[in-house]
């Protein structure tokens, strides 16, 4: 009897798991190996900062953001001040995002609260901050960014094909330790075919989940799309500030509002929130303070976030509709999502994981068609 080969429909599943991610695999190894190194970000930046810099000694009312701003402008001068991360905790130190936009380096600034005294300008940041540009767009501008996702597009379509071939034919307890146990002690071939096999079948749902993640942010109207599924309209906080440009002459002799009354404001609306990020970007030009309160600050997004948005002479807050603060809610969980800040320290650690087997998958993979491809030459010889 002539044996059955396989269905079409294998063949074109074998096909594109296949062939798309060889062409694509070098790019997907450099993509998610930055972005496994950025897992971790937040943690080494504190641990570069030391507890000289993260911790202050209480002394009275801390200084307003506008005199901060100051003591950067004059300590700093050409560095623009992007956002203050301040803490609910009086005893820690304030955090501010510093860009010197001539040579696009980043740093951290640690400043005492009370006195303004500069404790440390750390540039860990700036080693993430590259990462962060190699895993976008391999610091190749808009060319890399198209390149990184339709190679992203590849690492998808890879998952749920990968999951097709994976899927036993039958259950049985051979097909079971094959799916779900790694034959550690075999020979190389049959550890690499484990290898790419199994710890891709249990990456397969958050490396799904942050391909998907990354194709929302780099395609604006993905992301559009997905918040308006969920009820959302609005603007990112950016295009928010232009909704409120300054009046320089109608508020040249106003005096900003006392940051320092919203942030006790902003903290007693939201109890349970730790830290406020501060956005100063543009400070001179536009008109309100947007405040994003979170349990946790990280480098593009808040854990629990809320968004509140003060007008600076005034106190009131304002863009606070419901679809706004969906708006907010959904860019951010996607961002929470492709960082690993989706489930805390858990979160951080099973995308740190998944990370190091997507990293990994492109040459396992690899090495398994590379070994059959030798196998089948030597056979028709």
């Amino acid at each position: 009897m002539k044996k059955k080969g396989k269905s079409t429909f294998s063949k074109i599943i074998a096909w594109l798991h296949l062939w798309p991610s060889i062409v694509a695999g070098l790019i997907l190894v450099f993509v998610s190996l930055t972005g496994t190194i950025i897992v971790y970000g937040d943690e080494i930046m504190q641990w570069s900062a030391g507890k000289e810099a993260l911790y202050v000694k209480p002394e009275g009312e801390p200084l307003k953001i506008d005199e901060i701003t100051s003591i950067h402008k004059e300590k700093f001068p050409g560095e623009s001040f992007s956002y203050i991360i301040v803490d609910k905790d009086p005893t820690k130190s304030w955090i501010i995002n510093s860009a010197n936009l001539k040579n696009r380096k980043l740093t951290l600034i640690y400043i005492n609260p009370y006195t303004g005294e500069i404790l440390k300008q750390d540039k860990t940041i700036g080693f993430f901050y590259i990462m962060a540009h190699v895993h976008s767009n391999l610091l190749m501008g808009k060319t890399g960014g198209w390149i990184v996702a339709i190679s992203t597009i590849v690492f998808v379509l890879s998952t749920l094909t990968g999951l097709v071939l994976w899927w036993p034919k039958k259950w049985t307890k051979a097909t079971r330790d094959s799916s779900f146990k790694i034959k550690w002690k075999a020979r190389f071939k049959r550890l690499n075919y484990d290898l790419h096999n199994v710890f891709g079948f249990y990456s397969a749902i958050i490396c799904f989940l942050l391909g998907m993640t990354g194709l929302l942010i780099f395609f604006s109207p993905l992301m559009k799309g997905t918040i308006s599924l969920f009820g959302g309209e609005g603007k990112m906080w950016f295009y928010t500030l232009q909704d409120y440009p300054r009046d320089q002459e109608a508020t040249k002799d106003m005096a900003y509002y006392d940051t320092n009354e919203l942030i006790q404001k902003a903290f007693d609306l939201h109890p349970d929130k730790k830290i406020i990020r501060i956005w100063t970007y543009n400070y001179d030009n536009v008109s309100i303070y947007p405040f994003f309160l979170g349990t946790n600050a990280g480098l593009k997004s808040e854990e629990g976030k809320e968004a509140l948005y003060f007008d600076k002479f005034t106190g009131q807050i304002v863009n606070d509709g419901h679809k706004q603060k969906i708006y907010d809610k959904v860019d951010n969980l996607v961002w929470q999502i492709h960082m690993g800040q989706w489930w805390g320290q858990l979160g951080k650690f099973s995308t740190f994981l998944a990370g190091l087997i997507a990293t990994t998958l492109p040459i396992t993979g690899f090495l398994v068609w590379w070994g059959r491809r030798k196998k089948k030459s030597k056979t028709k010889n």
